[in-house]
């Protein structure tokens, strides 16, 4: 059986694998981690991992809906009191969603983390028009995201790619991903999102002669699937940003998790900060942009029609 075979330097790092932030953005998933030293076999995806997946966003995306209900924090920053004023200081603050992170399931991990930022001097047009500007994923998430592209674009749910990768410990083994989004206001000045990966792929030897795709579901496992929740609310001169990132893996030897589980949980906190750091560059970067060619008589190069977006997200979220 083929072995995925991971050097010295892992031992000192980790094999982070991959999420989109907003990190990636309009996904809203962190980089999540997995490191291992010594070899793992191939791993393949299987039918109750994927069912216990399943049942876990369902109870997650219950839980948003949840927060939109009157008595309930649409933010989890409101649960303690002084998370807001620590974000407009300038913290990103970041926890686990669970006791057990990662949660195991059959045959695999689940991994949940919840981050929070504060974007100052921005408004949710500015947001939202970043993270829903796929295009330039592998600009502001580099890097990380060394592609991305938009594949359809709609008022009610939208479908992207990206192609993630870190050379420096994922040896040359990049994950192709196709994802859906979908937008909804939550009432004055409040958005929220989810996003799901409908396809993971791994693709072996990237760059190389012999470069060639997986099945989906096959390889090392390290990302198998991605779901993210995110929040905005817009207030206090700027626009707070919530982010729920979930991915399944597969599980860690038990030999290992001794020493894995708590690498694992460091670094994905400290790529879910990096992640909404990038974030908040990309929205002031952009706001920058946009204000200099406003006032040369130039338009936005964002490829969102946000007025016309507004109108329709309204419409969708009286559905809910």
């Amino acid at each position: 059986m083929k072995r995925f075979a991971m050097g010295k330097s892992a031992v000192n790092g980790v094999l982070r694998a991959l999420g989109l932030g907003v990190g990636l953005s309009a996904l809203g998933l962190s980089t999540l981690g997995l490191s291992t030293t010594g070899a793992l076999r191939a791993a393949e995806l299987k039918p109750e991992t994927l069912t216990a997946w399943d049942r876990y966003v369902q109870s997650a995306d219950s839980a948003m809906q949840a927060r939109l209900r009157p008595g309930h924090s649409f933010l989890w920053i409101d649960e303690a009191p002084d998370r807001r004023r620590q974000l407009r200081g300038g913290e990103i603050l970041t926890i686990s969603a669970d006791e057990h992170n990662p949660k195991k399931v059959p045959s695999g991990l689940i991994h949940h983390w919840v981050g929070a930022a504060f974007i100052p001097n921005a408004k949710l047009n500015d947001v939202l028009a970043v993270v829903r500007d796929y295009g330039h994923y592998k600009d502001y998430y580099n890097p990380t995201v060394i592609d991305s592209r938009t594949i359809r674009q709609a008022p009610e749910a939208d479908r992207f790619s990206t192609l993630l990768m870190n050379k420096a410990i994922f040896l040359k083994i990049a994950l192709e991903n196709e994802c859906e989004s979908s937008y909804a206001q939550a009432g004055p000045g409040r958005w929220y999102s989810t996003a799901t990966t409908v396809r993971v792929q791994e693709i072996e030897d990237y760059g190389r002669a012999g470069e060639h795709k997986l099945p989906s579901g096959e390889g090392s496992g390290y990302i198998w699937r991605l779901h993210g929740i995110n929040r905005y609310e817009e207030g206090d001169g700027g626009v707070y940003m919530e982010i729920e990132a979930m991915a399944l893996s597969r599980e860690i030897p038990a030999a290992m998790r001794w020493a894995v589980d708590p690498i694992v949980r460091r670094v994905s906190k400290g790529s879910l900060v990096t992640s909404l750091r990038q974030t908040q560059d990309a929205v002031g970067t952009s706001s920058r942009i946009a204000a200099r060619q406003s006032t040369a008589g130039q338009a936005s190069p964002i490829p969102i029609a946000i007025p016309a977006l507004v109108s329709g997200f309204a419409r969708q979220s009286g559905q809910h």
